[in-house]
């Protein structure tokens, strides 16, 4: 090694030299910058440095620039890593940041001194730390600067916009050090709460907007055990990340009563490396940038690559080690007179610049074998491979139709934003105009309820309450003398920023309160279950005692009566006894329990054929949660006694049309088109609106467990697991009798010599109005037949629920024939299955108690090696069976929502196939020309033109610049690139 003593780099203020606390080699090797205490950013030439021993006289090396910018000393300087910027950070608490201006002539300095040679200026101002800026770093693509301090605040810029994209509070005390994962997955923040924390980030795209990285960072780990007794007399805790991924160094750490540099593992976090050699705490440890071999390449045989470390501190010495060594390589002693304050290493890693408060900057150079053999970048690239290191480097448009697209895109995402505001804002809702917005309206619902129009005769009854933990995020609007408009603030808690992929407090608060625990195949439940399965309800939840309606699909409630105490009090039926059991259940796979026999089994419809809220029995101004029936509601009833069981129509409490049946009646059903009783007997009985019978008694096999109807599809589950779908109006069949035994797992159930085994349970069943048959489970699992396939499709299970971001976020926007006038609108087609399902199994698995479990497993994927892509990857395999569940659903508006979210983050995640792939499928054969008739197989998908989707898709992703080469074809093709400038 050759120390190069006369070539010191010196702060001076007033001719003494003053403390040197940061010191940066810029990516390309020909500049160093430096911070002290003299409040000046200088930046040095490097080839003056190397090459100053070749020189005959002793030279100062060549500042080519001072920044004269700060009021403060400055304690840390930091290049970008694409060589762009600049960025400094002084106990003034500002960070700035300097662009050189290639344009611009060096001046000569007034009051005499070196003359400049470069001139940069400051491109950025940021203020955001309360206190001072202690260390600054750059991810590896540059995409995001981050700034700690002894505010103990870590706040993250972007690295091109420069706005502040998170303010992160998790330390307790003074920030002093900060490392970025050269893979750009992680970065480390070292404190004086003797705690190193691990962040995790996603990169963001140089046109992403704030918003789109709102979710780019959450909170990793906390690190404690090295630092236990770290003392807390340093200034600094510099630490380093590794050029291979797999470690960090972190100064400061205590082994016993020694100093030590704690080595930290990549994934588990577990340190059981420390390098002790220093008598006094380490300030700062920086890793060479590039991997070394011990062997020589090409001469002899290859050996594992190594890295290669360096460490100063309070006690003014210098260390190196390397990975393949327990001790270190060199140890200078009494290299300066006062604490090592930073180290730089040069690109190519043969040089080291470090600085101390005695006001010096040294370099040291370390000849060929010195350290080790310097590798290729190449192997730098190769083993941060194994950690999904994909930089995506600033891509430049590559045309105006490139830029075209991008704008048009921006434009989009734009208008969609002010839509959601005037949403908020309730602009024109209800044709008020902007005045104050009527309460309890289908729209505070949520848009997949699928409004209806309202009774001509009668008002509507009043709506209750929703239970507290049920009720959607909604701001209160309210309106001042003044006619100003005013919001209230809307608290919604993330769990410290990051949010969390199990349901929310509220759901665990329901949960915990024993709601959903009957199901409906409970003897002691009497839910009414034929109410209709398009916009489904959600589980009803009690509230003190009382028992709440549960909202269905049109924005109405449907009333569900139970037993207990409170069945006078509205009205609920007795019980008569449990039902007989079939003598086909004592040899069958499956055995559902049926409900007991009630006194009077009621199915209520309003005068739209949807089921209505109000409960037969209940006076309106009774103190209960409903009214009784209005005077357009009608009301099919089945009263059960010793006597032949009486079927009654009745309207206004006039009885339209009355019927006998031999055996008791345990469900009814109906709506507009028809009515059903199903018996004890297993006999379904099917009349007219009027009463009169419409066909044969249909003679099941066993019980029935399960009615419900939609349009004209009837739907029964007996007790033997046997599901029956009839259409009514034509007397057919979809499909042969389906058994449930998949569905219920049979497979890995077996009889006992004693009994059954304890298998799963049906929460609840139903039929579109498609005919489809959907069903959910108590694990939370939710399926539908496909009579198509002949089988099974699982469309809904927890491994979503815990591993995917996307869960529980139902927002889907009604298609524009939902946005006309009521009297002309299509009702949606299996409007909020998926959503409903997916709050089904948020619901179980938290009853169940297997979402912490689950969710530990995830934790544990993502800190392993080899699972770094885990998230993303289940978010979009989420994503793509949500698209499967709404084709097989028939879901329009669902469908075009999820396929909307599955393009752009694909796109976000630069997954270059799939959009290809997309864009492919949407487009269709080529030889259907725009406008053309072709095979309708192929040019819709679930009730959507496959091109005007494309067509949306383009729209929105077309912002992604590494994207734009795939698109832009697709655009030309579609004329999108035509459209007029006004959509601009």
């Amino acid at each position: 090694m050759d120390d190069v003593e006369p070539q010191w780099l010196t702060h001076s203020s007033g001719g003494n030299s003053c403390e040197v606390y940061s010191v940066h080699v810029s990516p390309d090797g020909k500049r160093l910058a430096s911070g002290g205490l003299d409040c000046q950013v200088r930046i040095w030439s490097t080839k003056a440095v190397f090459q100053s021993d070749t020189q005959q006289e002793v030279k100062i090396p060549k500042q080519l620039c001072s920044l004269s910018h700060h009021s403060g000393a400055v304690l840390t300087v930091r290049f970008s890593g694409n060589n762009r910027y600049l960025a400094s950070g002084s106990d003034d608490k500002i960070v700035l940041v300097y662009e050189r201006d290639q344009t611009a002539t060096a001046r000569p300095v007034f009051g005499g001194g070196e003359a400049q040679t470069e001139v940069w200026r400051t491109h950025r101002r940021l203020a955001g730390h309360e206190n001072d800026v202690q260390d600054l770093s750059w991810s590896a693509d540059s995409s995001v600067l981050v700034s700690v301090g002894l505010d103990s605040k870590v706040i993250v810029w972007s690295g091109t916009s420069f706005e502040r994209l998170k303010r992160i509070d998790v330390h307790q005390s003074h920030v002093k050090g900060l490392a970025f994962d050269p893979a750009n997955k992680y970065f480390a923040t070292a404190s004086d709460d003797r705690t190193v924390k691990i962040h995790r980030f996603t990169s963001p795209a140089s046109n992403a907007t704030s918003a789109d990285q709102a979710g780019n960072f959450s909170f990793e780990t906390t690190i404690q055990y090295p630092f236990n007794d770290s003392p807390l007399t340093t200034y600094f805790r510099r630490c380093s990340w590794s050029p291979d991924g797999a470690h960090i160094a972190a100064s400061n750490a205590v082994n016993g009563p020694v100093s030590s540099v704690a080595i930290i593992n990549r994934g588990n976090w577990s340190s059981d490396i420390n390098l002790i050699g220093h008598e006094g705490p380490v300030e700062v440890c920086a890793f060479a940038p590039r991997m070394f071999s011990v062997t020589k390449p090409g001469v002899e045989p290859p050996s594992n690559p190594v890295t290669v470390i360096a460490c100063g501190g309070q006690d003014k010495a210098l260390s190196i080690w390397n990975t393949s060594n327990p001790r270190p390589l060199l140890i200078i002693q009494e290299v300066s007179t006062k604490t090592i304050s930073d180290i730089a290493w040069s690109p190519d890693g043969n040089s080291l610049f470090f600085s101390s408060l005695d006001g010096l900057i040294m370099c040291a150079s370390f000849q060929e074998g010195d350290l080790g053999y310097v590798l290729p970048l190449e192997e730098n690239e190769r083993s941060l491979q194994k950690y999904g290191a994909g930089r995506k480097g600033a891509t430049l448009p590559e045309g105006p139709d490139s830029m075209r697209l991008e704008m048009m895109s921006k434009a989009s995402e734009r208008r969609e934003v002010e839509s959601k505001m005037g949403a908020l804002m309730m602009d024109g809702q209800n044709g008020t105009n902007g005045d104050i917005p009527m309460a309890n309206t289908g729209a505070a619902m949520g848009p997949q309820w699928q409004a209806q129009p309202a009774a001509p005769e009668a008002p509507p009854p009043a709506a209750a309450p929703e239970p507290a933990e049920n009720k959607p995020f909604t701001q209160k609007v309210t309106i001042t003398k003044e006619g100003k408009r005013r919001v209230a603030p809307l608290l919604v808690s993330t769990g410290g920023g990051h949010l969390s992929n199990l349901p929310n407090a509220q759901l665990l608060r329901a949960s915990a309160a024993g709601s959903g625990s009957a199901t409906n195949l409970d003897p002691k439940t009497t839910l009414d279950l034929s109410r209709p399965y398009d916009g489904l309800p959600k589980a009803v939840e009690p509230v003190d005692g009382e028992e709440q309606p549960e909202p269905a699909a049109n924005g109405k409630r449907i009333a569900v009566l139970q037993s207990g105490d409170a069945k006078a009090s509205i009205g609920a039926p007795e019980f008569i006894r449990p039902a007989v059991i079939s003598p086909a259940a004592s040899v069958s796979q499956i055995r559902l329990a049926v409900p007991k026999l009630r006194t009077f089994v009621t199915r209520v419809i309003d005068a739209n054929g949807d089921p209505s809220a109000n409960i037969p029995g209940v006076n309106a101004g009774s103190s209960s949660t409903s009214t009784g029936p209005a005077s357009t509601d009608i009301v099919f009833e089945a009263k059960n006694s010793r006597e032949p069981t009486r079927l009654t129509i009745s309207r206004g409490g006039q009885a339209l049309w009355v019927d006998f049946l031999q055996k008791p009646v345990l469900l009814v059903t109906g709506n507009s088109n028809f009515w059903c009783a199903a018996c004890e007997d297993g006999s379904l009985h099917v009349f007219t609106p009027l009463g009169r019978r419409m066909l044969n008694t249909l003679v099941t096999e066993a019980q029935p467990c399960f009615l419900d109807c939609r349009g004209w599809f009837l739907m029964c589950i007996t007790s033997i697991g046997i599901a029956h779908v009839w259409n009514i109006k034509t007397a057919k069949a979809l499909h042969p009798p389906v058994s449930l035994a998949p569905v219920l797992d049979c497979a890995n159930t077996y009889v006992k010599i004693e009994g059954l085994t304890k298998a799963e349970a049906i929460l609840d069943a139903g039929v579109n109005s498609e005919g489809t048959m959907v069903v959910s489970l108590t694990n939370g699992d939710g399926y539908s037949y496909s009579r198509d396939l002949c089988i099974w499709q699982k469309l809904t299970e927890a491994w979503w629920a815990v591993g995917s971001q996307y869960w529980d976020s139902n927002t889907v926007r009604p298609s524009a024939a939902a946005a006309e006038p009521l009297a002309n609108a299509k009702p949606a087609r299996s409007a909020g299955i998926i959503p409903w399902l997916e709050r089904r199994t948020t619901n179980e698995v938290l009853l169940q108690g297997r979402g912490r479990f689950l969710q530990r497993i995830v934790r544990q994927c993502l800190s392993r090696e080899g699972f770094e892509g885990f998230e993303t990857a289940v978010s979009v395999a989420h994503l793509e069976n949500r698209m499967a569940a709404a084709i097989a659903l028939g879901a329009q508006d669902e469908f075009k929502t999820y396929l909307l979210t599955y393009a752009r983050r694909i796109a976000a995640e630069n997954m270059k196939g799939k959009v290809e792939e997309l864009c492919r499928d949407l487009m269709g054969p080529l030889d259907v020309a725009e406008g053309e008739e072709g095979d309708d197989a192929e040019e819709e998908i679930c009730g959507w033109n496959k091109r005007d989707l494309l067509k949306q898709v383009l729209t929105a992703i077309g912002k992604h610049r590494d994207l734009q080469r795939i698109l832009l074809p697709y655009a030309r093709m579609l004329g999108i690139m035509e459209t007029d400038d006004e959509v601009l």
